[in-house]
């Protein structure tokens, strides 16, 4: 029996109508719901990904606004740019499409974005936050995941989970999101000793490494949940994951297929992101 499809798609315009429900209910208060979206360079990639934002910001309602830099753009001016949105109070998230060219640190940029605006979960406050258990907010491509798991209402909780790979995007606040959630938690990379042996072991496997179906059928465990986050572009042009999907899906009990699992979701959670953003600004401030 093939492993059941994990439809990050159907998942995706589900949870978008309870986005769009819900932004239409603060945009009634005054506050609509708005997103920066800052792209620097020419980067084919980070194009594609940040249409697929602004398209999907206006699908539910919100507010957005693209802004497009050359690649010689300065890291100086970057940062005044962020200031300026920082302060903006049509603006509840602010995003900055990674990757950025050499010359600017990815680290200042993302520090200097509000915690409050941070959408992304990048900001190290963020991150320190979700450490404890009390995150402003959860980066996307995680919390897309964690939803995924929700909606099969799988048993988290005593359960084995094995996250391959360790950035900071991915692999380390899935990790945090998992434990808190009650699963026991084992963290590989591409250069694990024998990562087989803890792959097999992993009742909800997630992979984020970035090599192309790297994780064949014989490193899972039959029936388990595996999340495929990597998504590559093959010599033909094809996309494929970081899972070996034709193989792993006769293992697996439930699998995300690529294009269409994670992806869609990693946006969805951006826009829930921000709504929530903008859901806190609209309340009346509590005065001393």
């Amino acid at each position: 029996m093939p492993a059941q499809l994990l439809d990050g798609v159907a998942l995706s315009k589900k949870i978008r109508t309870e986005i769009a429900a819900r932004g239409a209910i603060v945009t009634a208060k005054g506050v609509r719901p708005g997103l920066a979206v800052i792209v620097v360079g020419e980067n084919p990639a980070s194009q594609v990904y940040v249409r697929n934002k602004v398209k999907a910001c206006e699908d539910v309602g919100f507010h957005s606004v693209l802004e497009r830099y050359s690649a010689e753009l300065g890291e100086k001016e970057l940062l005044a740019r962020i200031a300026t949105l920082n302060t903006d109070p049509a603006i509840h998230g602010i995003l900055v499409q990674l990757p950025l060219p050499e010359h600017i640190a990815a680290e200042r940029v993302l520090e200097a974005i509000s915690p409050e605006k941070d959408v992304d979960g990048f900001h190290v406050a963020n991150a320190g936050a979700l450490m404890v258990g009390q995150p402003e907010f959860k980066p996307c491509t995680p919390y897309g995941c964690m939803k995924i798991l929700e909606s099969i209402d799988y048993p988290i909780r005593g359960a084995r989970a094995v996250i391959v790979g360790a950035s900071n995007i991915v692999g380390k606040p899935m990790a945090m999101l998992l434990l808190q959630a009650g699963a026991t938690i084992t963290i590989c990379n591409s250069k694990t000793r024998d990562l087989a042996h803890h792959t097999k072991d992993a009742d909800i496997l997630v992979v984020a490494t970035g090599k192309p179906k790297m994780i064949t059928g014989d490193m899972v465990k039959t029936g388990a949940v595996v999340i495929d986050v990597g998504i590559n572009r093959l010599p033909d042009g094809k996309l494929c994951g970081d899972i070996d999907f034709d193989a792993v899906r006769y293992i697996a009990g439930w699998i995300t297929p690529v294009p269409g699992g994670v992806g869609p979701m990693t946006i969805t959670m951006l826009l829930m992101n921000t709504l929530e953003a903008a859901e806190k600004a609209s309340k009346p401030s509590s005065s001393l």
